[in-house]
């Protein structure tokens, strides 16, 4: 069989063609054919459809699929092995034309020859010829109708007559055909391939060449047909089931329902599987119903039964599921000797008989309208029953329950939700494994001695049992359980060896648990308000979950420690148990431990060597810790404000903050590994402590104490013990004298000294004068006293800084890195910072080193006026300079070849500027009294300024955005006080 990829046709097929073509007739459908199949007069032939197929076909499968050879017409004995008539059209989309191709590569024009015989009127010769071009893809059908196209076909002799859409003589077509190059693929493979298609693509593969549309119509393709919610008539649904009376599965809806199945019956006797939906089903079907012998399962939805109010008979030998759901009957009777499953879920009859030996599972859930005695006998009359579904069914009672147990001895599951009649009073299920009795509100405490004789039940469910108090149950097989909304129950006691799974939530008053498990990994048991005892003897529990268990004790903690009956136990989360003063845990097994929450705690001691992870959030009355030993490699004790005493003995911890113990006056920390302590706002933290600290934990490299006053010079010469420590924070501290810093942390390379006004113009000299702290790159001196003079000689030595903070400094005057001749005599050749009155430059000694200064921070002095950094004050590292809310700063003349963030916001007396920053990016001048031209001058040198930001600047008007765009191309960003966006 070839398939052709490409149609090219000479003089003699054309003269074919237009024979056949006068024959073509249109069909007409008002849902699926209309715009799918048109008469081929329009002359529209510049749609070939075989390539995107190809394409397609290429990608899913490989082009080893194929096997290419010149293009040759077939003979007119050949034939496929595929014996298929019937033929699925669907629409789809065009392929683009490609206008770039060689004219000498003409494509034909595609026909889709439907060619439907029936056996039985060979003699008819009808042929439908369908030009791809002509479809409508606004028309198309939906994958859900594209079924229905089988039925809308008529019968006829297959043509090949094809017109040469471009009107080529006779050589012209020879060459093209010479040209052609088709696929050959075997019909085996290519039924292979078929097979793995949904029925749609079938559907749509039938329209690329005639193989393919004779191999996707093989019956082993619709074994199954499907005409849910279609409108067809019976004629085409005959001729549908004559076509593959080999079906096994039929589907049907729809009003015309009754006359379909009719048919169904009659003409598919090979029919397994019936499903019915949405229409009235007369008597005559359940009565010819048994001439479908092969019929296995049937099932019918949301219909109605019968003409009249009589009882509807389901007769059938072989039929083994019955599934009728949402039917409307009044009475039916069921003999199927060979039925295994049966369900009327919902369905509104009165009166069930059953004559079904063999039948396993019976579903009648919400079939209201069924008295008790009518469920009775259903169901006692199927001795081999093993499953029932009886929800919703209000009139179910004890005495039901009883003879169901007593006739069905091997009734395995039971599902009895919201029957409020039953209380289980007296019935024996000793093979239920699953038991859902959800709202029944005849289930008391009284219930579980019958429960308890179910020694087989693997699952009980007893959600919304609003009068159970207490249950207590030895079951060795039960693994699932489930108490919900149980609003009385104050008592639970399980011993279920097997238990892998409890769920008990929102049982306001329940006080008492007691597990015992070999199996349970996990219990969750949040916001019992009431739980005061817990009892667990569970061998593999891993995971507890108590949370918001408010009335828990501190007993609680004798359970889940060594020798509690939990030996496995990994995660325990008491987050808001506020009842717990006193915690005190001896695990080898515990990982995680979560107090958040647990306010009153007072008293912590933890002796788990592997716990990894501890929260405890919240705990803000906790006055002793310890943590000895235990496996934390990070602790955060958060505030504890009344935290004196604290013990920690942690062989792999390395980060430990200690940030709002204010108390903090006695601790003792065995880290070896730590490399970080925040002791932030640790004010009793005495020098002992410290001394100790760094004797035990050698290598820490960041060390905060801020605010820590009670830090003296025994505390700082104890840092001698830390060689690895490179970042010191000071800040709002006492301290007088840095020496034993500056003699003992040669590595520093940060140290923050915010707010420490006790320190005097001398304290720094080590640095700029002896060359202390080499290795120094970051300096806060904030909101300190230092003076100008020593601020000046600090900056103009120490040029390896690359990051200084003077904010809020009140001492810091004009800002000028220009070099007057009045210099210094101490400093190597260069003035910065001077004060002078009147700054020229001067020819700059070859020796003058060049600074590493990358941020510089002057945020909040109000005492500075001016600044001036030319270029030649080498600072060709600065890349950020942070001026803002200098009140009294009127004038910026700073020229720095790499500076790329310049701040000047709420710089109110701003009146000059001046910039010569090449490789500016951002500048906010956000509250300065600059006016526009000042600011058009000042970016004009700035090729590479992308945001400005000159939001509430009085003298700058929404009319100067244009000119500052003009004035700096690279502008992205403007910022102005009428728009909170980028203009």
């Amino acid at each position: 069989m070839k398939l052709w990829c490409c149609l090219c046709f000479n003089e003699e097929e054309k003269e074919e063609e237009d024979e056949e073509v006068k024959r073509n007739l249109v069909m007409k459908n008002d849902e699926d054919i209309i715009g799918n199949v048109a008469d081929d007069d329009d002359g529209d032939d510049d749609e070939a459809v075989p390539r995107i197929y190809e394409a397609r076909f290429l990608a899913q499968f490989g082009s080893g699929a194929f096997r290419y050879r010149p293009a040759t017409r077939l003979s007119e004995g050949e034939s496929s092995s595929v014996n298929a008539d019937v033929v699925p059209v669907t629409g789809f989309e065009s392929p683009p034309v490609d206008e770039s191709r060689d004219s000498s590569h003409k494509r034909a024009k595609f026909y889709n020859e439907c060619r439907f015989d029936d056996p039985t009127t060979s003699s008819s010769n009808v042929k439908y010829s369908m030009d791809i071009g002509d479809f409508d893809s606004s028309l198309r059908p939906s994958n859900v109708t594209c079924y229905g196209d089988f039925a809308l076909m008529c019968t006829g002799d297959d043509g090949n007559g094809v017109e040469d859409s471009e009107g080529n003589d006779s050589d012209s077509s020879k060459q093209d055909e010479e040209e052609v190059v088709r696929m050959d693929l075997t019909d085996d493979l290519l039924h292979m391939v078929f097979s793995f298609l949904e029925q749609t693509d079938l559907c749509r593969a039938a329209r690329v060449c005639k193989q393919w549309r004779i191999a996707s119509t093989h019956e082993d393709f619709w074994k199954s047909l499907n005409f849910e919610d279609r409108n067809i008539s019976v004629e085409q649904f005959e001729d549908m089931c004559r076509r593959y009376p080999n079906a096994t599965a039929m589907s049907i809806s729809g009003p015309s329902i009754y006359l379909l199945v009719m048919k169904t019956i009659s003409l598919l006797r090979n029919l397994e599987v019936l499903t019915l939906g949405r229409g009235q089903i007369a008597d005559a079907f359940f009565l010819a119903l048994p001439d479908c012998s092969m019929l296995k399962e049937l099932n019918i939805n949301d219909s109605t039964l019968g003409n009249s109010i009589q009882e509807i008979s389901v007769v059938h030998e072989r039929l083994c599921h019955l599934k009728l759901t949402k039917c409307r009957v009044m009475r039916i009777q069921v003999r199927c000797p060979q039925l295994k499953t049966m369900s009327l879920k919902r369905s509104n009859m009165a009166q069930v008989v059953l004559n079904c030996p063999l039948l396993l599972e019976l579903d009648i859930g919400s079939c209201h309208k069924l008295p008790d005695a009518a469920i009775r006998a259903a169901a006692t009359s199927c001795p081999q029953l093993v499953w029932l579904d009886m929800r919703n069914c209000s009139c179910v009672s004890d005495e039901t329950l009883r003879e169901i147990a007593q006739h069905c001895p091997n009734l395995g599951f039971l599902d009895a939700s919201y029957c409020p009649n039953i209380s289980l009073e007296s019935v024996r299920l000793h093979m239920l494994t699953v038991l859902k009795l959800h709202s029944c509100e005849g289930i008391t405490s009284a219930s579980m001695a019958a429960i308890a004789h179910s020694s087989m039940l693997e699952v009980l469910e007893l959600d919304n049992c609003s009068l159970l108090t207490s249950v207590s149950l030895d079951l060795p097989r039960l693994n699932n359980i489930r108490l919900v909304h149980c609003r009385k129950l104050a008592d639970l006691n399980l011993r279920a060896i097997s238990l892998s799974s409890i769920q008990v939530s929102n049982c306001p008053v329940l006080h008492r648990i007691n597990i015992t498990s070999n199996s349970l990994q996990k219990i969750a048991l949040q916001k019992q308000d009431s739980l005061t005892t817990l009892g667990l003897q569970c061998q593999s529990l891993q995971e507890v979950d108590l949370s918001e268990c408010e009335s828990l004790t501190n007993t609680i903690c004798d359970v889940f420690s060594h020798g509690g009956g939990c030996p496995m136990l990994k995660s325990l989360v008491l987050d808001n148990c506020e009842k717990l003063t006193s915690v005190c845990f001896i695990s080898t097994s515990l990982i995680s431990l979560s107090l958040g929450g647990c306010r009153a705690i007072t008293t912590l001691e933890l002796t788990c060597p592997n716990l990894e992870k501890v929260i405890l959030d919240g705990c803000d009355h906790l006055e002793r810790a310890s943590f000895c030993p235990v496996g934390l490699r990070s602790l955060n004790l958060g505030i504890c404000p009344k935290l004196n005493v604290l013990r920690i003995e942690a062989m792999l911890m390395v980060s430990l903050e200690l940030k709002g113990c204010g108390g903090l006056s006695d601790a003792s920390l065995n880290c070896p590994l730590l490399t970080s302590l925040d002791a932030s706002f640790c004010s009793q933290l005495t020098d002992e402590c410290l001394s100790a600290t760094t004797r035990a934990c050698p290598i820490i490299e960041s060390l905060i104490l801020m605010s820590c006053p009670s830090i003296g010079l025994d505390g700082l010469c104890s840092l001698r013990w830390l060689p690895n420590l490179t970042l010191l924070d000071l800040s709002y501290t006492f301290l007088v004298n840095l020496q034993p810093v500056f003699e003992s942390c040669s590595q520093l390379k940060v140290l923050k000294l915010q707010a420490c006004k006790y320190l005097t113009d001398s304290s720094l000299e080590p640095l700029y004068k002896g060359g202390a702290l080499p290795a120094l790159e970051e300096l806060d001196l904030s909101y300190g006293t230092l003076c100008q003079k020593a601020i000046e000689e600090l900056l103009s030595c120490c040029t390896h800084l690359t990051r200084v903070s003077l904010n809020g400094c009140v001492n810091m005057h004009d800002l000028n890195w220009g070099y007057s001749q009045g210099k210094i005599p101490h400093l190597p050749g260069i003035s910065v910072l001077s004060i002078a009155s009147s700054y020229e430059n001067i020819d700059v000694s070859s020796e003058q080193p060049t600074r590493l200064l990358q941020n510089l921070n002057c945020v909040g002095c109000p005492n500075i006026r001016k600044v001036f950094i030319p270029s030649t004050a080498h600072c060709s590292h600065l890349l950020f300079l942070n001026l803002s809310l200098s009140a009294n700063l009127k004038e910026v003349d700073v020229a720095c070849l790499n500076l790329c963030w310049l701040n000047l916001s709420n710089c109110s007396s701003l009146e000059v500027l001046k910039l010569e920053c090449p490789r500016l990016t951002n500048l906010f001048l956000q509250a300065c009294n600059i006016d526009e031209e000042a600011v058009e001058a000042a970016i004009s040198k700035c090729t590479m300024l992308e945001t400005l930001d000159v939001r509430f600047c009085p003298k700058i008007s929404s009319m100067s955005m244009g000119s500052f765009r003009a004035a700096c191309s690279s502008l992205k960003r403007i910022y102005s006080s009428l728009t909170t966006s980028s203009m």
